[in-house]
């Protein structure tokens, strides 16, 4: 199986959730974290992409050029990527965001009109970034037609092209069928950015690995636009359990989230769901009902409650057998000790 290259567009995608307001110690913190989790290429900037920060599109707390070089000085393995869209991004913008440290840039046109990035595509290359094309709203065309403005991003030079679910639409047999198409048709690697509205972002994410895809985003805790990205997180646990070779790291992308992105979203007055102590339970194959049992455990003896339940699992424990959490808990604590 080929390798596995994830994007996180938290600092991006997932700045609409905040309306913009990243502030640039979240930016540094937030880079930081995706980096020690191994997260190959970090978006950032205003949700609309390069210079975004507009009436039209909302302001956000900081200019992008501030927030790439806040995420870059906490960088020095992970590429920091940005989005242009032509009509609102230009070359000029683009510049000065290598400046401030950007390695990357996605040019994201909509599906039928790979044309309008041409121009972007050839000066992001001039310059010496790393270049995506990215088809958004994929839905609203035909496999053929897809496929054709792909090959036109790569004739332009791009690196990637994407099938980008920019609506959150496409069912897994839609994803498949246009993901082969450009792994057939194209010499270039294939990418995927999945929307969670109607449920499927994991899925897609998955149906378009299995279709050839090497590329795929998500977001921390499932953030994003409209319902949001796939979560990184259980990206990163799902891939494991499929046996994909990736540079992700579980535990750290769930540190990253529960411990920098959450808290910072309840600073700005936001909630969100992640459900990562329920997506370890489904990763370590444990009975749903042990998980207030493991934190007890856990806060008795000063362990860490993953951990109990991944050793759970790995003994096969079933219902009916809470109390070996705690042997568990002590035996792991013990460990720590030595």
């Amino acid at each position: 199986m080929s390798r596995i290259y994830l994007t996180d567009t938290t600092l991006r995608d997932g700045s609409h959730t905040v309306s913009h307001q990243f502030t640039l110690d979240d930016a540094a913190q937030i880079a930081g974290g995706l980096e020690n989790a191994g997260i190959d290429i970090i978006e950032i900037g205003h949700g609309d992409g390069l210079i975004g920060s507009t009436i039209n599109y909302g302001f956000g707390k900081h200019d992008d050029f501030s927030l790439i070089s806040a995420a870059a000085s906490q960088l020095t393995k992970s590429k920091l990527a940005v989005l242009l869209l032509p009509g609102i991004g230009t070359v000029e913008a683009l510049q000065k965001a290598q400046k401030a440290g950007a390695k990357a840039v996605r040019i994201a046109t909509h599906v039928t009109e790979a044309d309008m990035g041409e121009e972007h595509v050839k000066a992001a290359k001039d310059m010496g970034l790393f270049v995506v094309g990215f088809l958004m709203m994929a839905h609203m065309t035909d496999v053929n037609r897809l496929t054709e403005e792909a090959l036109k991003f790569e004739s332009y030079g791009a690196d990637v092209v994407y099938v980008t679910d920019s609506g959150g639409a496409m069912l897994p047999k839609d994803v498949f069928e246009k993901v082969s198409s450009l792994k057939k048709n194209l010499k270039i690697p294939i990418g995927h950015h999945a929307h969670n509205n109607i449920g499927l972002a994991v899925s897609n994410s998955l149906t378009a690995i299995e279709a050839g895809a090497t590329y795929i985003d998500g977001c921390l805790s499932g953030l994003g636009a409209g319902a949001g990205n796939t979560s990184t997180e259980n990206l990163i646990a799902v891939l494991n359990k499929m046996g994909y070779e990736h540079g992700g790291d579980l535990y750290k992308a769930m540190d990253a989230s529960e411990k920098i992105l959450i808290p910072s979203l309840k600073k700005k007055g936001l909630t969100i769901n992640s459900h990562l102590d329920a997506m370890i339970m489904g990763y370590a194959g444990v009975y749903s009902s042990f998980l207030l049992h493991a934190r007890r455990a856990g806060e008795r003896f000063g362990v860490d409650v993953r951990d109990i339940l991944m050793e759970a699992g790995r003994r096969k424990a079933v219902g009916g057998q809470e109390d070996w959490l705690i042997e568990i808990a002590v035996e792991l604590s013990n460990k720590t000790s030595l």
